[in-house]
């Protein structure tokens, strides 16, 4: 199957420092990217919260950064800010070339994402295409983590799971901003959340609240950050609490909803 991510933005990162100046600013280890590469990325803050999730690609030695559409101009109003006198641009391409996503299908030049998903990069438009909703189930299936704008700035890594088998955070590289907050959880703590799937036949949205009745947390005990409708039910994504995992769970502060977990 093939998706057009309309909702994703494509920046070209040009200049002598691209590498060094990306390696200083993203979660992973961006000098481990080969060509025709994808490797996903967490832009977080100084406090080590997600600002956004960042699909760094190269492709004939030059990188390019793909983000969702509503997150990219924070995310590049950030890394000019730090740019400073590093010699290293960044232009949005997103008119020129078209970003699709495949769900069990390889094209030549395609990128693996994660599985059965993947990435391609095209200047041609297709026609042969599916409906969004394909790529919101193939990514809930594959535990995909996403930040949009409900939920910037809410988690650290470590609570997307992106720590998990190193899919978006290096422990070995150099500092980026909120680094010691990530290694700190990573070497000395434990995550107080986790990403989980559930299911439920209420209609959730990107940023509800999952809760536990009579829960002392001050906080919700869960975020949801992915959804996907099928015929009667919505399967999502949520960063949870470890601790109430097997609690009976309610969408917001509706306690006649109930969400029911599908994988720990």
């Amino acid at each position: 199957m093939v998706v057009n991510l309309k909702s994703r933005d494509l920046i070209l990162v040009s200049g002598k420092d691209s590498l060094s100046f990306l390696q200083s600013q993203f979660s992973n280890d961006i000098s481990k990217i080969l060509d025709n590469q994808l490797q996903i990325n967490c832009y977080c803050q100084h406090q080590g919260k997600v600002l956004a999730i960042v699909w760094v690609i190269k492709i004939d030695g030059l990188y390019y950064l793909s983000i969702p559409s509503e997150l990219c101009d924070l995310v590049l109003e950030k890394l000019n800010l730090y740019k400073l006198m590093s010699d290293v641009n960044f232009d949005n391409i997103s008119e020129k070339i078209y970003q699709y996503g495949l769900i069990d299908e390889v094209i030549d030049g395609s990128l693996d994402i994660k599985n059965n998903i993947g990435l391609l990069l095209s200047e041609k438009e297709r026609n042969d295409l599916e409906d969004i909703l394909f790529w919101d189930k193939a990514c809930v299936a594959n535990m995909l983590p996403e930040v949009q704008l409900a939920t910037t700035e809410k988690f650290i890594p470590q609570a997307l799971n992106l720590d998990i088998d190193n899919l978006g955070v290096s422990f070995t590289k150099g500092c980026y901003p909120g680094q010691e907050v990530v290694a700190r959880m990573h070497y000395l703590g434990k995550p107080k959340r986790r990403l989980y799937s559930f299911k439920t036949d209420s209609i959730v949205k990107v940023g509800d609240s999952l809760n536990v009745f009579n829960s002392k947390s001050l906080k919700s005990a869960g975020i949801v950050i992915r959804v996907h409708r099928q015929d009667k039910y919505t399967h999502l994504l949520a960063s949870f609490e470890t601790s109430l995992i097997n609690e009976k769970i309610h969408i917001n502060d509706n306690t006649s909803t109930s969400a029911t977990l599908i994988n720990v």
